[in-house]
């Protein structure tokens, strides 16, 4: 009889952790983290995954940094607003990087992997944060990521978020786009519903397979 599947048997020892991030630019190393969401994941007895945990901050911007007005007014965030509780860098990262870590120890895992839509993005700000807060103990992969637009697109024919999301039968909600924290948990549940319908699949076929194996003999 197999074992019951787990998280960290099912990716090869990495934990899928869906992040989302809301920036004052497109360039990691000049311009402003301003907010940043994670979510963690859990799987049930039958081997599904479902959105668990999520951890949120917002960010005051870094001295020095870049603030894009364009990107301010697609985000519709106001860096400087005095009920933002916004954290530095070094104390928004270590906020949502410890419960990452106690996550990674609970499920026996090596490593947390980035989840996210066009997850490159939100890397790179994440680690250009990390290094200049000088975090030693980012429990990111430093480059490898799980990509929900590559994955939409093949589940679902879509590989924008919000039509992935609709697509896949998650009720979205365009006021609350682009908050890191709707983002990081639609992303979450867009993943989780593309590896259930695979496991689904891949069970069908076994069972498929076994009737076959039966029938020959």
């Amino acid at each position: 009889m197999s074992q019951s599947p787990t998280l960290t048997t099912r990716f090869r020892g990495f934990l899928p952790v869906a992040v989302d991030v809301e920036t004052g630019g497109f360039n990691p190393q000049t311009d402003a983290l301003l907010e940043i969401a994670a979510v963690t994941l859990r799987m049930d007895e039958a081997g599904r995954l479902h959105r668990h945990q999520t951890f949120a901050c917002h960010v005051a911007p870094f001295p020095g940094a870049r603030l894009e007005p364009a990107a301010l007014a697609f985000t519709g965030i106001d860096p400087y607003h005095p009920f933002r509780e916004a954290l530095n860098e070094h104390d928004a990262l270590q906020r949502i990087f410890q419960p990452i870590r106690k996550a990674i120890r609970d499920n026996l895992c090596s490593r947390a992997i980035l989840l996210g839509h066009n997850p490159s993005f939100d890397l790179a700000f994440v680690n250009a944060a990390a290094g200049r807060s000088g975090i030693k103990r980012n429990p990111f992969h430093p480059f490898s990521t799980f990509d929900t637009a590559t994955l939409g697109g093949l589940a679902f024919g879509q590989t924008v978020l919000a039509r992935a999301v609709q697509a896949a039968g998650i009720d979205w909600d365009h006021r609350e786009a682009h908050s890191a924290i709707y983002d990081a948990e639609r992303t979450a549940e867009l993943f989780c519903q593309i590896v259930n319908l695979w496991t689904g699949l891949s069970e069908t076929r076994q069972a498929a397979h076994g009737d076959e194996v039966l029938a020959d003999r």
